[in-house]
């Protein structure tokens, strides 16, 4: 017992610091990995690396950048696959656009599935995708390319098992019994999933791929790898390496920095690619092709990207409308597009900081620039460089206060490059990003303080890595030139490593102080409860909009933030750590984008994470936007009250329920506010028999509870039987008569059988004869959730929960009387921030029930 109590702590602990353990093994791999290259790279020069990029001729470079066209074009076909995978058509080319920006980012930043999975949100909500839909179309991609990945190095090392065994130190028969103990198995799982069949991994069901999509993708990840494998095989000396083996090389390389979870492989990748080829090529060579492919590979597609976003605002061809289409696609993605052209701006900076200026631009800048000037632009070049890299973050969220950091950074580092190398093409590059941010700058309207911004443990580690990256550049460029305590004061044009120490040091100090403020985070807090006027002023906001659930914040139990011009607000409670906003922002629609940030900045800055409980999909690209993930909470369901008649035989049950309540002698009569005061007595006795029979307590948040001021300010419908009043449901609905609902429903012990059916049909038909256009019935929880295999995890519990929690809640008993009427159902979800979906629905649980005694007792 003891022993799994300690381990159930464990576990817990674990988990509570997930992040930040991660985030420390990211950085120990990345310590081991510049160590090693550190140690692999004894025998060579700075100046032979530079030396050996000067001789890569360019018929090397253009057929380099053919290829990295071809592999982009294969991982766009990636999506494609995906789309066709889950039967979705878009048109192909929004979908090349968004995954091509999604892969150039994905490539770049490291985190594929996160970071172009963010793009592949904001890109394909907007073709129509549902969060499922996307989130089937990056778990494809993943896995695809992992398979694929192991695929092509398999075949890669049967073919070639001598030279890889000679490479890495193993036995020839070795690789290949490993080779074919991977493809056997994959072949198995692909003969398995020939007709698309679905496999049980333990409580794990998958939908394997058929033939023909297994085919077809691996056909992709093949020419994907090879391309890619070619751009940096043509950029490399001749060597006696024939492609087949250095194919398999690579793909290990790849997956080695896939798995390492190191922002874009960095260092893993050269380590690997350093090793086995150190022996037969010369390793400065090898040095001065990586840092050329790394250019081609990785920054050019991100600088291609960011000019097509540059070029359609340049040419404003939004009288067209496919070019409409497109123009705001991809403006939909440019924030993030610029955050990471940004990012690779500022690590730019950063690193040629630390390296030698060529000796011809120092001569021509010493006959014109005084020495100050020159150390001067260096050191404070340096510094913009983590500055910049550190405002990557702010225009991902849209930040104006980034957006006017990375302008002015950009400019004093166009600025600088010129005054301390002549650096052309950072001066170029950093033009191209100035660029892009003047002409997207409509895009970062969020009036936020990037000082309350605190990093979070990825970009802490990301941020490290760089200043590690730049400390082990330092070391190895300037690997000859013995350590004093005098370098740091020798101020020459020709002392280029004092120089490279004091940027270092600038960037440590920066690094240093804006993890610190990240990490000692704020504590807990408490926003400030909603005043009287507020909760006036926000009934008044709900009354002239259609949604009328949003009357549930009559009950004075919700804070509430209003947006700048007090014309929208969210209603939200705080339970643990979790800020819960209920439903979608109430307001004009122009106003909800900019509330929804606001809330989860405000929840981070007091400590918190966001949640967005019962939300529509329409929220979600906001939500989507701001970081937050989205998982189906059920269905809500609408009734179209034009269209609702007892006539005919769809509707014959509740004609035959309606008949049975007259005949039973039951009456109703729909009370208005002025008409309630002498039947509340009445109608709480009501009230508080059916909380006896039921034995619970009246609910909170997202449900209304039996007071006096919250009964008296709406409509309520009533049962009588023999004068006396057996059933009452208190209505919710607005000026606009868009849409009515209910919210309290009480029936006496004694109320007969069926009086539910008859009330709702009553109210149904006053409502539709006061010219009413809706009727909401209320969310069916966990109804619609996908029960396919490639279905998310949160989808493939709800399913079940549905099918088999009859025992706890009448989950298909709720979802049968609501389909009775014949409504259409609209999907309601659940978003989170930092934080997975069950230790929210705790919260939101305990909040909706008044903490753990409500929700496990009376």
């Amino acid at each position: 017992m003891a022993s799994s109590s300690r381990s159930s702590r464990i576990r817990e602990t674990l988990q509570a610091y997930r992040g930040i353990l991660v985030s420390l093994v990211v950085l120990l791999v990345f310590g081991f990995t510049a160590f090693a290259i550190y140690g692999l790279t004894t025998e060579v020069s700075y100046d032979e690396v530079i030396a050996a990029l000067a001789d890569t001729q360019w018929s090397s470079i253009a057929l380099a950048v053919l290829f990295t066209t071809l592999s982009f074009a294969a991982l766009t076909a990636y999506d494609l696959n995906a789309l066709a995978y889950i039967g979705r058509k878009l048109p192909p080319v929004p979908v090349a656009m968004t995954a091509f920006s999604a892969y150039a980012v994905g490539n770049t930043a490291g985190f594929g599935a996160l970071s172009g999975g963010a793009i592949r949100f904001r890109g394909y909500s907007r073709l129509g995708l549902s969060p499922e839909d996307i989130g089937r179309v990056i778990a494809f991609v993943t896995f695809a390319f992992g398979i694929g990945l192991l695929a092509v190095t398999a075949l890669a090392c049967l073919v070639t098992a001598p030279r890889v065994g000679q490479i890495v130190g193993v036995g020839e028969l070795t690789i290949r019994l490993i080779a074919l103990v991977i493809l056997a198995s994959l072949v198995v799982l692909v003969f398995i999933g020939r007709d698309g069949r679905e496999i049980a991994l333990g409580k794990l069901h998958l939908r394997l791929p058929d033939s023909r999509t297994s085919s077809q993708q691996f056909l992709i990840t093949a020419l994907d790898i090879s391309a890619s494998a070619s751009t940096l095989y043509v950029l490399l000396p001749h060597t006696d390496i024939g492609w087949p083996s250095f194919l398999a090389i690579y793909a290990t390389a790849v997956g080695a920095g896939v798995l390492s979870h190191v922002p874009a492989g960095l260092g893993v990748f050269e380590t690997v690619i350093v090793a086995a080829l150190g022996s037969t090529v010369d390793i400065d060579q090898v040095l001065g092709s990586l840092v050329l492919y790394r250019v081609i590979y990785h920054v050019l597609p991100l600088v291609v990207a960011t000019l097509f976003v540059i070029i359609l605002e340049v040419q404003q061809l939004s009288r067209h409308p496919v070019a409409s289409t497109l123009r705001k696609l991809e403006f939909r993605l440019a924030p993030l597009l610029l955050a990471a052209f940004s990012l690779i701006a500022g690590a730019m900076l950063v690193l040629s900081s630390v390296t030698p200026t060529p000796d011809s631009n120092l001569n021509f800048l010493g006959n014109f620039m005084p020495l100050p000037l020159v150390e001067g632009a260096h050191f404070l070049s340096s510094v913009i460089g983590i500055v910049l890299f550190i405002s990557a973050r702010g225009i991902a969220q849209r930040l104006d206060g980034a957006w006017w950091t990375a302008v002015i950074c950009s400019i004093l580092a166009l600025l600088f490059s010129l005054l301390k190398a002549l650096a052309l093409f950072e001066a170029v590059f950093l033009a191209v990003l100035l660029a892009g941010l003047l002409l997207s700058a409509k895009q970062f309207n969020r009036p936020a303080s990037m000082l309350r911004q605190a990093l979070t443990p990825p970009w802490i580690v990301a941020m490290l890595i760089l200043v590690a990256a730049a400390v082990t550049i330092l070391f190895f460029v300037y690997r000859e030139v013995d350590y004093s305590h005098e370098l740091w004061w020798q101020f020459e044009f020709s002392a280029e490593a004092p120089r490279g120490l004091r940027a270092i040091l600038g960037i440590a100090i920066v690094a240093a102080a804006v993890s610190i403020f990240s990490l000692l985070r704020p504590a807990l807090t408490r926003s400030q409860s909603s005043t009287e006027e507020d909760l006036v002023r926000a009934t008044e906001i709900a009354m002239a909009q259609n949604f009328a659930d949003a009357n549930l914040v009559r009950m004075g139990d919700k804070r509430l933030m209003f947006s700048d011009s007090g014309k929208a607000f969210i209603m939200y409670g705080i339970q643990g750590r979790s800020w819960i906003a209920l439903f979608d922002p109430v307001g004009p629609g122009d106003e909800i984008g900019e509330l929804v940030w606001r809330f989860v900045e405000e929840a981070r800055t007091g400590g918190g994470r966001a949640v967005f409980y019962q939300i529509s999909p329409s929220l979600l690209s906001y939500c989507t936007d701001a970081g937050m993930r989205a998982f189906r909470l059920g269905e809500l369901a609408i009734v179209d009250l034009e269209r609702f008649d007892l006539k005919g035989s769809r509707l014959s049950g509740l004609r035959q329920a309606a008949n049975k309540g007259v005949r039973e002698g039951l009456e109703f009569e729909m009370l208005q506010p002025e008409q309630i005061p002498p039947y509340l007595d009445a109608l709480r006795a009501v009230s508080d028999s059916w909380l006896d029979v039921h034995n619970t307590r009246e609910k909170t948040f997202s449900l209304g509870a039996f007071r006096d001021d919250y009964v008296l300010a709406q409509p309520v419908a009533v049962l009588r039987k023999e004068g006396r009043i057996v059933a009452f449901a208190t209505l919710a609905v607005t000026d606009t008569k868009d849409e009515g609902t209910v919210d309290l429903m009480r029936f006496a012990p004694d109320a007969p059988k069926g009086s539910m059916d008859f009330l709702f049909v009553r109210i149904m038909e006053h409502l539709r004869d006061a010219g009413f256009r809706q009727f909401n019935l209320g969310m069916a929880p966990l109804s619609g959730m996908a029960q396919r295999e490639a279905a998310p995890a949160w989808d493939r519990i709800g399913s079940v929960i549905f099918e088999h929690g009859e025992r706890f809640y009448n989950f298909k008993g709720l979802k049968a009387f609501k389909s009775k009427f014949y409504p259409r159902w609209e999907p309601r979800y659940l978003a989170v921030s930092g934080v997975g979906p069950a230790m929210a629905m705790m919260d939101a649980t305990l909040l909706i029930g008044g903490g753990i005694r409500g929700v496990v007792g009376k």
